[in-house]
């Protein structure tokens, strides 16, 4: 009996220090993925630390979410795309009683949102919190950014030209080698850097033609972007180049107009000289008669 329960003890004995040695191990990932600072052996040891929250859903989108799973339980072969359109259709027709119920949840999580942001908020550092403000900058700018593209398609704007390896490598994609883009890709920059200066030659010559319709196109549709009010869609070089243009007509006209004041001025001066010299000649003509 003995050296049974001496067993039995070593081995719980072993489990514990394994059982200590896991945590140890456990915490040490922890605290090297984030600074102690901010992750406290407490949290790593149960839950990460949550972030901001989340702002709520309006009343359609609560409607969306309630009312989703019970279309689909009843049409499993409708497509997603239907099932918003469905349902976008029963909220326009819902009365603004039926609506109360979505739009007054929604404004009490509002209202929990803007105490959990404070919350939040506090116990940010100043290091977070220059952090959060750098991360929503660059959001607003990429959404600007998408704006403003989707805005110069709908626009007409002509797509910029193409390279030579991009010419090549359109022309060549679906015989690459490689199963991934990535891997294609690499194959044909490969291949491209084996072709001989002849072979490219060809694709320069594309890229040179397609320069040349993007910078046809692009004047047509700047101009039509001046005709219809819409100069800050214009290249800046552009609109240094139409103002050099304009200055440079304005001077000329300037110019011009200097000149001709000059020319009348000069037949204005000339023409009392050939009076002068008629009435001399009739004063020599009288006495020629007299004589």
């Amino acid at each position: 009996m003995a050296p049974f329960s001496l067993l039995t003890a070593s081995v719980s004995l072993l489990a514990k220090s394994f059982s200590v040695l896991s945590c140890t191990s456990t915490l040490a990932r922890c605290t090297s993925v984030a600074p102690t600072a901010y992750v406290s052996q407490l949290k790593c040891l149960t839950t990460q630390a949550s972030g901001p929250p989340k702002r709520p859903l309006n009343g359609y989108m609560r409607f969306v979410q309630q009312q989703k799973p019970v279309i689909t339980r009843q049409n499993p072969e409708i497509r997603s795309v239907d099932i918003i359109r469905k349902l976008a259709e029963q909220w326009r027709e819902m009365s603004p009683e039926q609506k109360q119920p979505f739009e007054e949840a929604s404004l009490r999580a509002r209202e929990q949102f803007k105490l959990d942001v404070e919350r939040y908020q506090a116990q940010l550092t100043p290091a977070q919190v220059q952090q959060q403000a750098l991360e929503r900058r660059q959001k607003l700018a990429k959404r600007k950014a998408i704006r403003k593209k989707r805005e110069l398609t709908n626009l007409g704007k002509p797509k910029r030209p193409r390279s030579a390896f991009n010419i090549f490598m359109s022309e060549h994609f679906e015989e690459a080698r490689g199963t991934t883009t990535t891997g294609k890709m690499k194959s044909l920059l490969e291949d491209w850097r084996n072709l001989f200066s002849h072979q490219k030659q060809v694709y320069t010559q594309l890229a040179e033609d397609d320069k040349i319709r993007y910078k046809n196109e692009m004047k047509s549709w700047e101009d039509h972007m001046v005709d219809i009010g819409r100069e800050d869609l214009i290249r800046e070089q552009t609109m240094s180049n139409r103002k050099k243009a304009a200055a440079a007509k304005k001077a000329a006209m300037k110019a011009k107009a200097k000149s001709k004041a000059k020319k009348v001025t000069a037949t204005g001066k000339a023409k009392p000289s050939s009076k002068t010299t008629k009435s001399s000649s009739a004063k020599t003509a009288k006495t020629t008669k007299k004589t």
